[in-house]
This record gives C-alpha cells, structure tokens and sequence, in this order.
C-alpha cells in the first residue's frame, strides 16, 4: 500500500561550529595516543599508558563520525536525509550544516545514473565519474529544468499521420514526494509527457483544410492554436505529476508536420487551396475594375456603349486583368460588326 510521506523541513546545527569541535577533538586524541605510547615505553605506567592509547584511538574514531555529519547545501537545492531506512528530514536552506552523522543522503537520480553508467562502463557503483562526466548530484535540484523528449509521430483526430515534438519547463516543489513517491522523478515526467502530448494532439486536427466551407468555424487546429492546445497539455501535465512534487512551468511546441507518407500530399493540397484564394481575389478585383471602367465611361459620356459593346469590353477587360500574362494588344480600326 503507498505511504505518503509528509515534508519535514529540519533547521541542523551550524557546520562550522561542530567542524571545529571535531578537528580539536581530533588532535586531542592523537596527542592522548602519542603520550599513552610514551608513557608504555618509559614501563613506569604500562597500564596508565595502554588505557591513553585506547582512549586515543576511541577518541580519534568518534571525532572522525562526527565530521562525516556535515553536508553542504547549495541554493536551489534540498537534502533528502535518511535514518536507518525511516525518513529523517528535508534540509531546503543554503549552507554548511551538521547532522546526524548516522542519516544517508537519498536521490534515485543520482543513483539510477550511477547504477546505468557503471553497468556500461563495468566500473565500481561507487564511483562518481564516468569517462570524465560527472554524474547526478546527491541533493535534489530545485531549479527550473528543461526536458527535451525529442519528436514522436501521433495521429491527429482526422487519422491524419503528423509529427510533433515540445519541451517541458519543470522544477521540483517537494523533494520529499519527487524522493519516496515515484521510482526516478526524471523518468517519470519524461514517460508522462510522451503521453500527454500524445493524447491531446490526437484530439485535434493537424489544420482546417476546409477554411472557405467553414468560415465562422472557431475549432482549434495544432497549427492555428498551438498556444492554446500547449496550455492543455501542461495542465494535463500538471495534473499527472502533482504526486512527484513537480511543478510544469510551461511546455512549448517546437515542432509540427505531416508526416513523410502524406507530406506531399498534403503540400499539393495546400497549394491547390491557396491558387483558388489568389484566384478569387484576382476575380474579385477584376470584376471591380470592370464595373469602375463602365460607370467612369458613362458618368463622363466619353462614349456610348450599347449591352453588346459592354459584353466585349468587360470580356476583354476580364481576360487583360485574369490572365497569368502577358496581354498582347490588338488594334482594330473598324467596326466590331
């Protein structure tokens, strides 16, 4: 059954303090052993001195856990602090503290990158470099990060095979939950994402391919609302990863096609749509001039022209302004009858 673990903030003990007391202990009890061993070596107090050298030594060894107490925290990072498997507490400040000696550090970042690299590589899983890359850290970053899953092909709502890719603006807000709550934080917002634009780009056509027909249409496209749909898609987001105590500051679209099956098809398509546009506004505005050209005559009375000169002249004038060339003008002298 899933335990929820509960963030507790802990406020340590100053660092430098304990860092201090440790090495003073330290050399008190190396001079404790050094004057025990020269105490036995005089054989006036053999006994006296043996007990020097054991204390030395005991001395020595509990100064030495006491240092192993002190963390460093670095802004923008938390330390996940362990004590023989129960939680122990979450250090969120800055600074140069002392703990617990006992308590281990927890990221499964950290550890799964150093398990993954060292199963490569054939190295000892405590080691920290690879082939001169660091791995991931012990404590847990608090920055925003930016995730880049690459592109993946989906299917739009009209079965239509497209290409889409986004990156995911993300932070961790509770360390504690992004610890004990999933397996590898990382690698669940990666899965998680893959998923959410995959189901909400499939609810979507790739664009309107019918804009003329469906005019007052107000349907969202991928193309013509992507900043609305990503919108969706981080809050989907959101939601599915709020249990990992992360936070989705944005997600973007940084790619979008059709697919290589149908590219071409579709790029003809596209074309054909935007040949009859520029059509229509080339009839349009031929036919406007015409009518122009006929009232200006007539307002003016430059000439007279019965229903049947008008015909040829508005089909002359249609031809010169449709045409895609060049007119070649032709003079006539006579009478058109």
């Amino acid at each position: 059954m899933h335990q929820e673990v509960v963030q507790k903030e802990i406020n340590p003990i100053n660092g430098f303090i304990m860092l201090f007391i440790g090495l003073v202990g330290m050399i008190g009890s190396i001079f404790l052993f050094v004057w025990g061993c020269i105490m036995a070596a005089e054989e006036t107090n053999v006994g006296l001195g043996v007990t020097f050298i054991i204390g030395g030594v005991i001395l020595f060894i509990i100064f030495l856990i006491v240092l192993c107490g002190l963390k460093v925290v670095k802004p923008n990072e938390a330390l996940v602090l362990t004590l023989f498997g129960n939680y122990y507490g979450t250090i969120l400040k800055p600074g140069f503290f002392f703990v617990n000696p006992f308590v281990s550090y927890v990221n499964p970042v950290y550890q799964n990158r150093i398990t993954s690299q060292t199963k490569k590589v054939g190295i000892k899983e405590n080691s920290i470099e690879v082939s001169g890359m660091t791995l991931g850290k012990k404590t847990v970053s608090l920055k925003s990060m930016t995730l880049d899953n690459g592109v993946q092909k989906v299917n739009d709502v009209q079965g239509n095979p497209i290409i889409i890719g986004a990156v995911v603006i993300w932070k961790v807000v509770d360390p504690t939950k992004a610890v004990f709550n999933v397996e590898d934080y990382a690698e669940f917002l990666s899965i998680q994402a893959d998923s959410t634009i995959r189901n909400i780009a499939r609810l979507y056509p790739y664009d309107d391919l019918d804009q003329e027909e469906n005019a007052d249409n107000t349907e969202r496209t991928l193309r013509g609302s992507s900043v609305a749909i990503a919108n969706d898609m981080k809050e989907e987001l959101d939601r599915r990863v709020a249990c990992a105590g992360l936070d989705i500051e944005e997600i973007r679209i940084t790619h979008l096609a059709y697919s290589e099956e149908i590219a071409a098809a579709m790029l003809q398509r596209q074309q054909a749509n935007a040949i009859i546009a520029a059509r229509q506004k080339i009839v349009d505005g031929a036919v406007g001039m015409v009518k122009m050209a006929i009232d200006k005559l007539g307002e003016e009375e430059i000439v007279l022209l019965d229903e049947e000169r008008k015909a040829q002249m508005v089909s002359n004038l249609l031809v010169v302004l449709c045409s895609n060339k060049d007119t070649q003008p032709i003079v006539n002298s006579g009478s058109i009858y």
